[in-house]
């Protein structure tokens, strides 16, 4: 029994395993009358509907939890809660504030727990990145993906996943606003050595992916005009985008902010790949579960 609350939790060759199953119609229906409980302190359009459908499709019934109806360490704790839950659910799957609670939720756990974004990590939508860049690119050995914006979660995880697929990573971010020491230190742990720079340009120039997130994440609202004054020269636009490879494809973990983080013109542009990004949400789901309950590639 394995949980899934960061990238590397896997192997190179259990990610790549995993990315195979992610791309099978043919997956048996391993939640066949079984459920998983998808909880969520934080809303989201993209990973409920992914998760909700990804579970169907392996046969299952999801049951999707409001933090009201829950209340971690409010009404019961993380552990109770967790406890409760794995007696109805072959599966747990939290998005979370915390990702501590995660982690105390895998310790009690006698089913996977799965991570569907946390302060510190979002390893679902790295999946579902990894999976576009294929289709894009197909093998992704020696491909640079240069990421401009917040040193977040989302970075983090991008970064770690295309690590493990032998990717360079190039992070470009305005101060104050790096990657953490920490985040750079497990990145490298997963065999890449990030280039990490404050100018948008010097990371662009010449990659094959364009990656970038919101400005100020859910959570963030109050810090909202003081970000958008710190990441001024940070938009991904058509002029920036050209500084990439001629066959350099966008992308974005959604939603969007038109006219901060990325112009229309790019988001909707002929190089932006954000919505089969968003499909491979589902298929990423799809696989990740299957690979935890045991099916092979």
């Amino acid at each position: 029994m394995r949980h899934l609350l960061e990238v590397d939790d896997l192997t190179p060759e259990e990610l790549v395993a995993v990315l195979a199953l992610a791309r099978r119609r043919d997956l048996p229906a391993v939640l066949q009358r079984r459920g998983v409980a998808l909880v969520f302190e934080k809303p989201s359009a993209r990973t409920r509907n992914s998760m909700e459908m990804a579970v169907v499709q392996l046969g299952g019934h999801p049951v999707t939890i409001r933090p009201d109806e829950v209340g971690l360490d409010v009404r019961e704790t993380v552990e109770d809660v967790t406890r409760t839950l794995a007696c109805y659910h072959a599966v747990i799957a939290a998005r979370v504030f915390q990702h501590s609670h995660l982690e105390r939720m895998a310790s009690v756990s006698p089913v996977p727990v799965v991570n569907l974004l946390s302060d510190e990590a979002h390893p679902m939508q790295a999946l579902a990145d990894l999976l576009t860049l294929e289709d894009a690119f197909g093998p992704l050995s020696g491909r640079t993906v240069a990421y401009v914006g917040d040193g977040n979660n989302v970075c983090r995880s991008l970064a770690i996943a295309a690590g493990m697929m032998g990717m360079q990573v190039r992070v470009a971010s305005p101060p104050g606003y790096e990657l953490a020491e920490a985040d750079i230190q497990r990145i490298r742990a997963a065999g890449v050595e990030p280039q990490l720079t404050t100018e948008p340009l010097d990371a662009v120039r010449g990659a094959d992916a364009v990656y970038t997130d919101v400005w100020a994440s859910m959570g963030q609202e109050a810090e909202a005009a003081e970000r958008r004054r710190a990441f001024a020269g940070f938009t991904v636009d058509t002029a920036l985008l050209d500084a990439a490879s001629p066959s350099a494809v966008f992308l974005h973990c959604l939603p969007a902010h038109r006219g901060e983080e990325v112009t229309a013109e790019v988001l909707e542009g002929p190089r932006s790949w954000v919505w089969p990004q968003a499909e491979n949400r589902m298929h990423a789901a799809r696989g990740l579960l299957a690979w935890l309950l045991g099916v092979a590639p």
